[in-house]
């Protein structure tokens, strides 16, 4: 849940659009307002259109029929070669705790959501909106600011208490912030580990990683969500312009180094 700080902030334009088995909030602060709702109205159609594209439960999908063997990646749109590089650099720098593989067939779920959440955000400020908050799912992508002297506030849901915030990140200074988060507490258990192939199981219930773009910040979370607390912890500390908050199904909180300047 995305909430501006102070008051007097430029009337928003919002939106709420089910697609990919989720909910999209837009809430759009400036610019032009034909200009606007156009690029929001392309980000909508944006949105459906990766479902069409990258849906793994849609036979006829691209994503379906490569995985099959009936086309090449020559033959499929651009994002698919896009995207299908960004899985192999999340496989890469998560030493394999990032994979988009499952059962043995390509499978981007776990990169295409918040690429597509990024995408839609950096649509509607190319046509000028000053503030843009784009919530897929519950991982937010933000950019610019909703008012003058208003950052953007993400709260996040504490996993052991149904209703409270483990935590309220600020996106004070920065142009861009994403805030993503992977757990068990939504959706149960559904992460999978990669090394096993099976639902991973883990001393954590929840990670929250917070980064420039989305894209990342949903991979990382998922990948140190399947590590485990002090593997997740220690590598997300080796990223760079990434900060974490950890919780365990102990109620122990671990989070990064520079986590408190992001909170507030």
């Amino acid at each position: 849940m995305t909430d501006p700080a102070g008051s007097a902030a430029p009337a928003p334009l919002r939106h709420a659009e089910e697609v990919m088995g989720t909910v999209f909030s837009f809430d759009v602060r400036g610019g032009e307002p034909a200009a606007v709702r156009a690029a929001l109205d392309e980000a909508v159609a944006g949105l459906h259109r990766v479902n069409e594209v990258f849906s793994t439960y849609r036979e006829q999908s691209q994503i379906s029929r490569l995985a099959r063997g009936e086309t090449t990646i020559e033959e499929c749109d651009p994002e698919v070669a896009e995207v299908l590089g960004l899985c192999a650099e999340a496989e890469r720098v998560s030493n394999g705790w990032f994979s988009a593989t499952y059962e043995g067939r390509f499978d981007p779920t776990g990169l295409v959501k918040g690429w597509a959440t990024e995408q839609a955000a950096l649509r509607l400020v190319e046509a000028g909106a000053a503030g843009v908050s784009v919530n897929g799912g519950g991982d937010v992508q933000l950019c610019g600011v909703p008012g003058p002297d208003r950052p953007w506030r993400v709260g996040v849901a504490d996993p052991l208490r149904p209703g409270g915030l483990a935590a309220v990140v600020t996106a004070a200074g920065a142009d861009r912030l994403a805030v993503a988060t992977s757990g068990t507490a939504e959706r149960g258990t559904h992460i999978v580990d990669p090394r096993t192939g099976r639902s991973a199981v883990t001393d954590l219930v929840s990670v929250t990683v917070v980064a420039p773009r989305l894209t990342w910040a949903d991979c990382w979370a998922t990948a140190a969500f399947a590590m485990g607390s002090r593997e997740g912890l220690a590598w997300l500390e080796s990223l760079p312009d990434v900060e974490a908050l950890l919780i365990t199904a102990g109620d122990e909180v671990r989070c990064t180094g520079g986590l408190a300047s992001r909170l507030g």
